[in-house]
């Protein structure tokens, strides 16, 4: 497979997208437990209605807004709960909310991206992955990160290069699997998925590090899962209608069709 700098430049607006979702992830999880992690970065959804509304021009309905702002009143309601515990950090729950803006980018710009790669989930990975590798290099370099791996002491440790390949390996793997879920779904199914998805892990993490939480922490898990949920049923239900709709007007093309040639 060769390289095309042409596609490579028009894939970069997502491979920018891309890293700033790693870099705020990464910077959300280094400043908040893991187990505040899902309410710390649970407003993708609602990035992902006004990023839609902004870039694709999608309006959403009276419902589906109205889900938004319960997601919007659980986040609130745990950041506050975190900050009764006095476990909250500021600039970790800003990191969160930039990681959630850059996970609803990243599901839109990948399913824009898509067709310029020919629909192909490995030539968009490639390409992301390239392009990441070159911008992370200057985000080193003014973060001095680059001086604290020339002398890091495990540099040339076997058993820890094992390991960071390792989760390369499942980095990639879970790359291409967003690039498949989008491109068979859609961003919307992604980023509800991924919602889920950390709610289970909120729970893992609790077990897991024998955490105490109060009953309104949890009531704030509950009320961003639910917010998720609802949204989910009223899209749903808007893309049923919708799909109704284009049959209905297929049948009556058809019927008309018919009429037509009779008379």
């Amino acid at each position: 497979m060769t390289l095309d700098a042409k596609i490579s430049r028009e894939v970069l607006p997502l491979s920018v997208v891309f890293v700033g979702m790693i870099s705020f992830n990464n910077l959300c999880l280094k400043y908040v437990g893991v187990s505040f992690y899902y309410v710390g970065r649970c407003l993708t959804t609602v990035f992902n209605v006004i990023c839609t509304y902004l870039i694709l021009g999608q309006k959403t309905s009276a419902r589906a807004i109205g889900c938004c702002f319960v997601i919007i009143a659980g986040f609130l309601l745990g950041v506050d709960q975190e900050d009764a515990s006095g476990s909250l950090s500021v600039i970790g729950v800003v990191f969160g909310v930039l990681a959630s803006l850059c996970v609803a980018l990243n599901a839109i710009y990948t399913q824009s991206t898509l067709p310029i790669v020919g629909d192909s989930i490995w030539r968009l990975t490639m390409y992301n992955n390239l392009n990441a590798m070159v911008l992370f290099l200057p985000l080193m370099l003014f973060s001095g990160e680059l001086g604290e791996v020339m002398f890091f002491p495990r540099l040339f440790n076997v058993t820890f290069w094992m390991w960071m390949s390792l989760s390369g390996i499942f980095g990639f793997m879970m790359g291409y699997v967003t690039g498949w879920q989008i491109q068979a779904t859609s961003a919307l199914t992604h980023n509800i998925s991924g919602t889920a998805k950390a709610a289970a892990q909120t729970v893992m993490a609790v077990i897991y590090f024998s955490e105490i939480k109060t009953f309104m922490w949890w009531a704030s898990n509950v009320i961003v899962l639910f917010g998720s949920a609802a949204y989910t049923y009223v899209k749903k239900q808007e893309m049923d209608k919708k799909a109704n709709g284009s049959h209905e007007i297929i049948r009556s093309s058809a019927v008309n069709e018919h009429k037509s040639g009779r008379g």
